[in-house]
């Protein structure tokens, strides 16, 4: 080329041409997202004039081309430790997809830059010069990070020119973290052979004139002359200096590094400065923040997760379950929320293999379609078991890693009574669990521990509230309970809302006339009407009936009472059931302890103790992200007695997975005890709270529990199984299906398609399985699967994920069973009647007068929550099948108001397990050298 005929490559002009593209780009996604709108964080300390008028370039910029830009401007006094949590609020804050902090920090305070540049997110470091995002360039992965801005703006306006880089001998002069360093990266990874020239570079002039394309970033004005560039060359011009020119005002101009009236004579294209790299940086800055939102949208809009599966190496015979779960490492949970693409600020983590999800995921993808939502349930349970959680463990592994399908399992959490009682563990079994199961079944993060402090926080104020009413006069009551501080006396937040309720409307404690602070003082609780226990989540016989107050402190205030096992109390009902922290606030506040003497309910807002509920409860209400053994997530969330409450995992969790699995993917949740029970409550309770649309039941059944319901022998623990269970008998399974019958009719009852998963054990007969598979089909189920994900995992339930699939694409014609308005005995009524057999119901004295009680406080629209034994559809234990023409007796009626349910008693249900001779606990241990949990299932 001709010296003197170089093509000026004007950045300023490509600069407004990109700012009007991404503005286009915007526009066009709005049509489909109208809430699409890309937002950039500009963080600046101090007040320095030049970092001002950058600052409000890029918002200017940034608010023309349709982006929320905002400026958060800190003072020189600014710490580090204030700078760093401005910089994680705004990670939080899901409104912004870029944040910078412009540099240099004009500050006071000794400030390490690295240390606040490594705090910004790397999803949302639009400089890309967090140590994540360099990382990520430096090998090469340039669709996963963030390039620095001039790098990129400098390779944009290289393109524009239409220069082609691969191959190209290209020289860096400079080698910062900023420009220099991640240049040479970029034009690597774009196959140029590069070399990068610094101050201890020997020869660099000679260096230079070798390259076919020349960045230079070197901080010194004019430095690089025409006997530096090849004839021919690419000279891009990063550098920003000012020389002395007294024709300028200021009596100096900006010039760059390069001497350009010298070198535009030999090379072919180049920058100048100003107008060339500077307006691209900013462009850069626009464009990543652009890119930024384009890949928020895309995750809120879902997809195929990019998950590994874990490969299972099957064994026969199957060993113990402690031995399957050890042998399979589990993914780091880390790993598993960024394959679930989770926001790094939507996770807790709670060591390797365990973690809290936030709640605040439910309103970054609320626009997202949620999936398809499955409920296990099964026939009603044997002694010989019927696999629910393993079927439910082996329905997602298939789901997922057989299927590859979006798959979340939502499971609830196990007490540790039963753990170290008579039951073991609970996170499935054979090749279809959670792991690790032992962080499953003891402690997991800490929600039950949490559940009991608050409840027995509760109990607390109850008895202290009644010591102290008993004791005092109304005026000493009031004055201790509103106290003067500093010369004024003020209500809580909390007595405002007693007050309200009440009907005084007077704010000023001084104001309350002698009447109104009797009524506002003295709660007055009847004891004998005192529901509220306090718990333990360990089985203890001994706490079943005790007596409290024995103290010479407590005056003689003795009352008999009891403990309860902690996943009976209602904070746990409370727990399952809510949909957010507001919600959950005000279910604490309205649980009822009691009522007072005029027959009117005291709640935990009474005692003045519902928001120290909500603050124990506060982490708790998050759910606990886990893994399968092939690798599939788990919630494990909430888990609720299925007797006196309704004995499924939280709403939350559920609300959470399905938004995360996307309109393809599924959740499947599982249910306690039989359809009869849990799934009812699904149903009745937890969707009516929810609102959501259940698309398919999966009922699991056992040909030999069949058999038992059908006549088959007793069956005792410890004891060879009987003849009937172990050979083909097809009379007692057609005599006991009259039970899996009734539970597909249950289930059809709701207008839900239904599968029947048969778990499969090695004693069955092809002519037993394939008699249940008929019958089951003609009888109403859409399908009926032989399964055997106990021993083969995902593969062995490979047919029922297929069928469950097909299930879900029919029409569901979901219904409730009965209108909360109806009173509280035809409830009762309409339950017995069609889910159980009965032919009635027979309420006691003391039932009819509790149903009178709620109806005159106002509960009887609550759902019902039937306490029944689940070992029968009666109320008698002992039979089986489909039993008929009974009634059903009402022993007792409780409310769970706070949970928002009425509980029927059916029986006596203990609340309290005891140990047996030989509990669980004789086997488990700790090996000190590997600390390794042994004997636990």
């Amino acid at each position: 080329m001709a010296e003197g005929t170089a093509k000026l490559i004007d950045g300023k002009q490509t600069a407004q041409d990109i700012r009007l593209e991404i503005k286009e780009q915007i526009n066009k996604i709005r049509e489909s997202a109208p809430s699409f709108k890309p937002g950039l964080a500009v963080v600046q300390v101090g007040d320095r004039s030049d970092s001002n008028v950058y600052v409000r370039n890029k918002i200017k910029f940034a608010t023309e081309i349709g982006m929320k830009a905002e400026h958060f401007k800190l003072p020189r006094v600014t710490t580090e430790a204030e700078l760093l949590a401005q910089v994680e609020e705004i990670n939080k804050d899901d409104s912004f997809h870029g944040m910078i902090v412009q540099l240099p920090l004009d500050t006071d305070n000794v400030i390490d830059t690295d240390t606040v540049i490594n705090a910004v997110s790397p999803l949302k470091d639009v400089d890309g010069l967090n140590e994540e995002n360099a990382g990520k360039l430096a090998r090469g992965e340039l669709k996963k990070c963030f390039i620095p801005c001039t790098p990129r703006g400098c390779l944009e306006l290289i393109k524009r020119a239409g220069v082609d880089v691969d191959g190209k001998n290209a020289v860096v002069i400079g080698r910062s973290k900023i420009v220099g360093a991640p240049m040479s990266d970029l034009l690597l990874w774009k196959h140029a052979t590069v070399t990068t020239c610094h101050s201890h570079t020997k020869d660099i002039a000679d260096v230079a004139s070798k390259a076919d394309i020349l960045v230079v970033a070197a901080g010194k004005p004019l430095w690089v002359k025409k006997n530096w560039v090849k004839p021919g060359a690419v000279v891009i011009d990063c550098g920003i200096g000012f020389v002395p020119d007294a024709t300028k005002k200021s009596g100096q101009r900006m010039v760059g590094d390069v001497d350009f009236p010298e070198v535009k004579e030999v090379a072919s294209h180049i920058t100048p400065v100003p107008g060339g790299v500077g307006p691209m940086t900013v462009a850069m800055l626009l464009q990543n923040t652009f890119d930024s939102a384009k890949r928020a949208l895309d995750r809120q809009q879902g997809g195929k997760w990019n998950l590994r599966y874990l490969p299972l190496q099957l064994k026969d015979p199957v060993p113990s379950d402690i031995a399957v779960s050890r042998s399979q490492t589990p993914k780091q949970v880390s790993d598993l929320a960024k394959e679930l693409q989770l926001l790094p600020h939507e996770i807790d983590f709670y060591g390797k293999t365990k973690a809290k999800i936030s709640l605040s995921v439910l309103e970054r993808l609320k626009d997202r379609p949620n999936g398809k939502y499955v409920v296990v349930t099964g026939i009603t349970p044997t002694p010989l078991g019927e696999g629910k959680s393993t079927t439910t463990i082996g329905l997602v592994q298939a789901l997922g890693a057989h299927l590859h399908h979006n798959v979340f399992a939502c499971v609830r959490q196990p007490s540790q009574g039963p753990t170290f009682g008579i039951k073991g563990g609970a996170a499935g079994g054979g090749y279809s669990q959670v792991i690790p199961m032992e962080e499953f079944n003891l402690h997991l993060t800490g929600d039950i521990h949490a559940i009991t402090a608050s409840n027995n926080l509760l109990a607390a104020a109850i008895d202290a509230r009644i010591f102290h009413e008993s004791t005092q006069t109304d005026k000493a009551l009031y004055g201790r309970l509103v106290p003067e501080k500093k010369g004024k006396r003020e209500f809580s937040k909390i007595q405002m809302i007693r007050l309200k309720k009440l009907g005084i409307e007077k704010t000023d404690p001084n104001e309350l006339t002698e009447e109104e602070i009797n009524k506002f003082a003295r709660l007055d609780i009847d004891i004998s009407t005192l529901t509220w226990q306090r718990v333990l989540d360990t089985n203890d016989r001994y706490l079943r009936k005790i007596t409290i107050g024995q103290s010479p402190t407590e005056k003689g205030k003795t009352r008999e009472t009891q403990f309860d096992i902690t996943v009976a109390s209602e904070i746990m009902a409370v727990l399952a059931l809510t949909t957010d922290l507001k919600d959950m606030r005000e279910r604490l506040g309205k649980m009822v302890v009691a009522s007072d003497k005029s027959g009117k309910p005291v709640t935990a807002d009474d005692l003045g103790v519902g928001g120290a509920l909500t603050v124990l409860m506060k982490d708790a209400i998050r759910p606990n992200l886990m893994q399968t053994l092939e690798g599939t997530p788990v919630f494990v969330h909430a888990g609720p007695f299925a007797n006196i409450a309704h004995g499924n995992s939280s709403i939350l969790a559920d609300k959470i997975a399905l938004k995360l699995v996307g309109d393809d993917g599924f959740v499947v949740t599982e249910a306690g005890f039989g359809a009869d029970i849990g799934m009812e409550k699904f149903f009745n309770i937890k969707c009516r709270y929810s609102g959501l649309v259940p698309n398919a039941v999966v009922l699991v059944a056992t040909v030999r529990a069949l058999k038992m319901h059908g006549g088959g022998p007793t069956v005792t623990a410890g004891q060879p199984l009987a003849k009937e269970y172990t050979e083909e008998n097809l009379e007692l399974v057609e005599k006991g299906f009259s039970n899996l019958k009734k539970q597909i009719e249950n289930a059809r009852f709701f207008g839900v398609p239904v599968v029947v998963a048969i778990n499969g054990f090695v004693t069955d007969t092809g002519p037993e399985l394939e008699l249940v598979q008929k019958l089951a089909r003609e009888n109403g189920a859409y399908d009926a699967v032989v399964c055997s994900h106990w021993a083969h995992g995902g593969k062995g339930a490979k047919d029922l994920g297929e069928a469950v699939k097909k299930a879900c694409q029919q029409p569901s014609n979901f219904e409730f069973l009965y209108d909360v308005k109806l009173p509280i005995e035809e409830k009762i009524e309409i339950i017995a009647k069609k889910i159980y057999g009965a032919d009635g119901i027979e309420l006691s004295e003391e039932a009819q007068k509790k149903v009178d009680l709620y109806k005159s406080q106002g509960f009887n629209d609550l759902p019902i929550c039937m306490a029944k034994t689940h070992l029968s559809l009666t109320h008698e234990p002992g039979r089986k099948g489909a039993p008929t023409g009974f009634t059903l007796p009402i022993r007792d009626v409780r409310a769970s108001v706070g949970a928002g349910f009425v509980f029927p008693l059916v029986g006596t249900m203990s609340t309290m397990p005891g140990l047996p001779t030989r509990p669980c606990f004789f086997d488990i241990d700790l090996d000190p050298e590997t600390q390794q949990v042994e004997g636990l299932f």
